[in-house]
């Protein structure tokens, strides 16, 4: 594993921006009252609407011309200060020292049982979030960004190894890049990175995702932001003052949890009078045990329009043993904006808790003007109607779009001369002057590249060489080799085909591949045709039954870029579980059949022969078939060995127990089975990443449907399968905020006529019977039998999982600060021949950010059948 590039993996999710070259400008120190530096302090060239921060040490520089300048310092929690500087031929030495802000609480009367004036600050602030989302039709900005990292700790097995790696505890490590990012209404972002310097490989992190973070909208990464209109459910708000900056006055309010933990903001909020927008924010979270604080200080672009200017983030915690400290700084700058037409007019807002409303605002709520004409009337408006007529007006908006189902685009290019740009060019459009540590550590990297850099040019022809050649372990832990052309073959990663069951005794696999790939640009340059061919043979033998298995997917696909097609032909003799899902992992089965003398995979074999079509009509519709002709035997147990030899427990024969089979449904038989099937996600949503359109399914559920015939007359033989069977399921999952999280997964179904069914064509359940939890929290039962319930009758099955933010121990917050969440289960099964099957459970999630612990039981007909502790993968933790 490249160290190094982990590393940067964490740091690099900031950056910076503005790049001129004239030979004089402004530079200095900002201090407080006390001459301690001030890092990361605004300084605003007003009549340019330009600027740069301060570094970690205070110091500035700003290049600029020759001329007169109003100058303007600022820091959050400090008075602004605003000087003229007069530029001439050499650099003007300017330093200054900020005071602290002077709150007045006499702006705001305050009295005792009164509500707090922050209430209706932030309930009109609130209000207007939304306007300010949209009050610009289109922006343009230069930004730049820097991070600067260090990894303060890790474990001790590992410090050699990342000191071979070259990366060293307690040593700076930093990024910088200037990108032009254009905004364009309603969530288009374009960004061209005209230049990048960062240590390691990793140059193609885009700052934009961070920069076009805003504290309007609902959520950032999830956490509820204090301008939500949920806020008030997590939020508690305090007015702490106001002052005068800019001509404007700004409120101070106190931002603190209801109920602390990870994913909710603290600190402090400052919203500008009459405006209602963000002035400044200094706020704190925590993210998978990492402590975020987050900063910014906005500056007036255009009258009544504040936007970001300098952003600070910290990032500092320990995971896995890893402990670091993340700076990152954005400055954003060179402002090119276009207000939106329908907004130009900002409104007077009426908070209807406190404050009367006079007739004529509740007359023109009242009346036929449409959302467009009542924005643009100059009369005064409630909070309520405010945000229903922001919300119309949004809802309009979308409609007119070419491509209303697209609700994100993102376009991304890096200049040819991004990665090239040499040391003088960045000392010369450098905003923040680097410290001491940063220049050591660019030294450091500069030297370590250009050895990296001469040894790969020196061999880089033998290296590509010795890529393509086979190593001995190649074929368990799988390998690529190319031959140009889109042409290449290897092995697949193949160690997990080393197991064990009763069947075949001691047992290993191969699975090899051949591939040709092809693509070409359509003609919008952008998207692309892809076509490739697959030959996939899978191989395994069994060293107590003596048997070899083979069977090959030859496979053509062609993809278009919402479309696409796959067709084939599958064929061979193989060994299959019962249950196609395969519910219980080859490792775990020899697991427990090895240390426990448990053998809960059953298996048959079948030689076959299937034809198969899929077509992804978009991203919200697929529809599939497949044809398949088999010839299927019974498997009995060659092997009886195990670890565990007490005499209390044998092995289970290879037919499951099960309460509608007979000897007959396990015979050997024939079967020619059709299968018809689509995939609906309704009101699916798009994106588009680079031109490429990708689906947004948060707000679609999964509606499957399948009908499966077994068709006798093909095979014209009396044990040949007759059967029809159909199918319907809808998953899906609904998220309230950060409060919880609600999955479910609802199917049912029925075998219309069930003349002859073998155990194969059985609808299975996914049952567990070890202490391992599957993937997924409405994916299988905990505690069922593998087949026990498995049915050629009617059907219905449900799994439901809930995760709650504050449940029972999270009440907590030290737990709430560590990640843990806690969920409670409920499964059902019912058909037409067993009992009701009902399991209950709760469990803790996240727990050492990675595992799931689950406890629970379950039933049949309200009896106890069995229950205990199942252990698995945290569920946010998504594995396909």
């Amino acid at each position: 594993m490249n160290f190094r590039l982990l590393y940067i993996s964490f740091i690099l999710i900031f950056w910076v921006g503005s790049f001129k070259s004239f030979s004089q400008g402004i530079r200095g120190k900002i201090t407080d009252s006390e001459g301690e530096p001030l890092a990361f302090a605004s300084v605003y060239i007003r009549n340019m609407g330009d600027g740069a921060p301060s570094n970690e040490e205070g110091l500035y520089e700003i290049k600029l011309k020759k001329g007169i300048y109003d100058v303007m310092f600022q820091y959050l929690g400090y008075k602004s200060v605003i000087e003229t500087i007069i530029v001439q031929e050499d650099w003007v030495e300017f330093n200054i020292q900020l005071e602290p802000q002077v709150y007045t609480l006499s702006q705001v009367e305050v009295k005792a049982g009164a509500e707090d004036p922050a209430l209706t600050i932030m309930r009109k602030a609130i209000a207007k979030a939304k306007y300010h989302r949209l009050q610009l039709q289109q922006y343009s900005m230069t930004v730049y960004l820097k991070g600067t990292g260090q990894l303060t700790d890790a474990p001790f097995f590992m410090k050699k190894t990342l000191e071979k790696d070259g990366l060293n505890l307690n040593e700076a490590y930093t990024s910088e890049s200037v990108s032009r990012i254009t905004f364009t209404q309603p969530d288009k972002v374009e960004e061209k990175v005209i230049s990048i310097r960062t240590n390691g490989d990793n140059q193609a992190t885009s700052p934009a995702p961070y920069i076009q973070t805003s504290f309007y909208q609902e959520k950032i990464n999830d956490i509820i932001t204090p301008l939500s209109r949920a806020a008030f459910t997590y939020y508690r708000f305090k007015y702490e003052g106001s002052f005068f900056d800019q001509d404007v006055l700004v409120n101070k309010i106190k931002v603190t949890p209801r109920s602390r933990g990870e994913r909710v903001f603290e600190g402090y909020i400052y919203i500008i009078e009459d405006l209602w927008a963000i002035h400044s924010l200094n706020l704190q979270t925590s993210l998978f045990g990492f402590q975020i604080q987050a900063t910014q200080q906005y500056a007036p672009v255009a009258e009544n329009v504040w936007m970001p200017f300098t952003h600070t983030y910290n990032f500092g915690g320990k995971f896995f043993g890893f402990e670091g400290e993340f700076k990152y700084l954005a400055s954003t700058n060179d402002y090119d904006i276009t207000l939106n037409p329908d907004l130009v007019q900002p409104p007077t807002l009426i908070d209807e808790t406190i404050e009367e409303v006079p007739v004529e605002v509740v007359e023109e709520a009242k009346s036929d003007l449409s959302a467009f004409e009542k924005l643009a009337s100059e009369e005064p408006k409630t909070r309520k109607e405010y945000r229903k007529l922001m919300n119309e007006y949004e809802k309009e908006m979308l409609k007119e779009k070419d491509e209303p189902d697209v609700v994100t685009e993102r376009y991304y290019s890096v200049d040819s001369m991004a990665k090239k740009r040499d040391l003088s060019y960045w000392d010369s459009i450098r905003p923040v002057p680097l410290t001491i540590k940063e220049v050591e550590g660019y030294r450091r990297d500069d030297s370590v590249a250009t050895v990296e850099a001469a040894k790969l040019s020196d061999v880089d022809s033998v290296a590509k060489k010795a890529r393509r050649k086979y190593k001995p372990l190649d074929f368990l832990n799988g390998a690529t080799y190319s031959f140009g052309k889109g042409v290449s073959l290897g092995f697949r990663q193949n160690w997990t085909k080393i197991s064990f069951n009763t069947v075949e005794g001691a047992k290993v696999g191969m699975g090899l591949f051949y591939r040709k790939y092809s693509e070409t640009k359509l003609a919008d340059s952008v998207s692309r045709h892809r076509k490739s061919f697959n030959i996939e043979p899978d191989l395994r033998y069994g060293f107590s039954s003596k048997r070899f298995y083979g069977s090959v997917d030859v496979r053509w696909s062609n993809t278009l870029p919402t479309s696409g097609t796959t067709w084939g032909l599958q064929g061979g003799r193989y060994i299959y579980q019962f249950n196609g899902g395969e519910p219980i992992n080859e490792q775990v089965n020899a697991l427990y059949s090895l240390l426990f003398r448990q053998n809960y995979m059953k298996l048959f074999e079948q030689d076959f022969a299937r034809i198969y079509w899929a077509h992804r009509v978009n991203y919200g519709f697929t529809y599939r078939a497949h044809l398949t002709f088999a010839d299927r035997r019974q498997l009995f147990n060659t092997n009886n060995y195990s670890f565990y030899n007490k005499s209390e427990r044998e092995y289970t024969a290879n037919q499951p127990e099960n309460v509608e089979t007979n000897d007959m449904d396990f015979q050997n038989h024939q079967i020619a089975r059709l299968y018809l099937g689509f995939d609906w996600r309704p009101g699916v949503k798009y994106g588009i990443r680079n031109g490429r359109k990708y689906p947004i399914t948060d707000r679609s559920p999964l509606i499957k449907f399948g009908y499966t015939k077994a068709i006798p007359t093909f095979r014209n033989q009396a044990n040949a399968s007759d059967f029809d069977h159909v199918e319907l399921g809808i998953e899906h999952d609904f998220t309230f905020g950060v409060s919880g999280k609600f999955d479910f997964n609802v199917t049912a179904g029925s075998f219309l006529n069930n003349s002859q069914v073998y155990f194969p064509d059985y609808q299975h359940f996914g049952g567990n019977r070890t202490i391992f939890s599957n993937f997924g929290p409405a994916s299988n039962f905990r505690f069922m039998d593998y087949y026990k319930y498995s049915t050629n009758s009617s059907y219905v099955s449900g799994i439901f999982h809930y995760q709650f933010r504050k449940f029972l121990l999270t009440q907590l917050p030290m737990l709430r600060f560590s990640g843990v969440r806690e969920n409670i289960f409920l499964n059902y099964l019912k058909t037409e021949n067993s009992p009701h099957y009902v399991e209950v459970g709760y469990s803790l999630d996240n727990l050492f950010r990675i595992f799931r612990v689950e406890f629970g039981a379950g039933f049949e007909n309200g009896n106890y059948l069995r229950g205990g502790a199942r252990f698995g993968v945290a569920t946010f933790i998504q594995v396909n």
